[in-house]
């Protein structure tokens, strides 16, 4: 039974990948599948091409909906546009299977941009059967606020109750050069972004009264320990798409304090797609076929599954 059909109609996307976080553990797995993952003996036999990519995405995502082990897949365009054209097809396709799985489509393509430019991005992404149509986006906000509007319509009901996640404290270093910023009039400017992420989520309680959390969620990373806390309580009815864990190397209790109150979703790309190249049962194997490298995935996931239920339940957090 797919999980997306027993939502009901209303629910917004947001909403139903909450609801699937808790039913299947808050790990997302991370599709950023560039063919250098693949063993040699792969890439050697049917090319560092997409529809090798594709075949390995088909792999997990079949995997990982019959495991359990995942509330939502979060696929990066990036890697899918530098294979061209035929790049791009995969990901479309690997949208289309994300969804069939019964999971929640999440396309990280962070846009940002003014005006008539904003809504092509938003119709592209998000509108009813535009090629690309996923379950939510990311977004970058800091060209301004007024390039969230396009976005944010798509979450209404009557345009398909989409989701989108707005960068907040991202996890990469170079975040202390714009999102640590203090401003004059007080606060940084990530605090700023907050409270506007904030205010839109409180517009959207009118629309779906009935909802624990708005359409709009924010991305925060995980890789530092020492503001988790103080920006999971400032944010409590924000639902957060939470990057840097595994091979970034946030730990485990940073993500489960950042899952604590409306909860998230905690993305793994490198540590679930390269899981094979430490996997222990593959030690000593010089010929892996897709099976063993999706296997060692599969592992993976259900590991981190584990290790995060585990960091919540140490620190007391349902």
């Amino acid at each position: 039974m797919i999980y997306r059909d027993k939502i009901e109609i209303m629910k917004h996307y947001m909403e139903q990948l909450k609801e699937l976080s808790e039913k299947n553990g808050p790990l997302c797995v991370g599709l950023d599948t560039d063919p250098s993952y693949l063993p040699e003996n792969i890439v050697g036999t049917f090319g560092a091409c997409p529809q090798t990519v594709l075949r390995y995405n088909q792999e997990i995502i079949s995997r990982i909906a019959a495991d359990k082990s995942a509330c939502c897949c979060k696929i990066q365009i990036a890697y899918y546009e530098a294979l061209g054209v035929a790049g791009l097809k995969a990901y479309k396709e690997t949208i289309r299977l994300v969804k069939e799985a019964g999971l929640i489509a999440i396309a990280d393509i962070k846009r940002g941009d003014i005006a008539d430019t904003a809504k092509a991005y938003a119709r592209a992404h998000l509108g009813k059967n535009s090629d690309f149509e996923a379950d939510i986006i990311t977004v970058n906000p800091y060209m301004g606020f007024d390039t969230l509007k396009p976005f944010t319509e798509y979450g209404k009901p009557e345009n398909g109750g989409k989701g989108m996640f707005v960068l907040l404290r991202t996890s990469n270093p170079g975040m202390v050069d714009i999102e640590q910023q203090e401003l004059k009039s007080g606060g940084r400017v990530l605090d700023r972004t907050g409270s506007e992420l904030a205010r839109i989520s409180s517009e959207f309680k009118s629309i779906y009264p009935e909802q624990a959390c708005s359409p709009v969620g924010a991305v925060v990373g995980c890789t530092e320990e020492s503001d988790a806390r103080a920006l999971r309580d400032a944010y409590p009815d924000v639902f957060f798409l939470i990057p840097g864990y595994g091979a970034q190397g946030g730990a485990a209790r940073i993500a489960a304090t950042l899952l604590d109150k409306a909860g998230g979703t905690v993305n793994s790309s490198r540590g679930i797609l390269c899981a094979w190249k430490k996997d222990p049962e593959l030690s000593g194997k010089e010929i892996l076929s897709f099976a063993d490298i999706a296997d060692a995935a599969a592992r993976a996931a259900l590991a981190s599954k584990q290790d995060l239920l585990a960091a919540k339940k140490e620190l007391g957090i349902a």
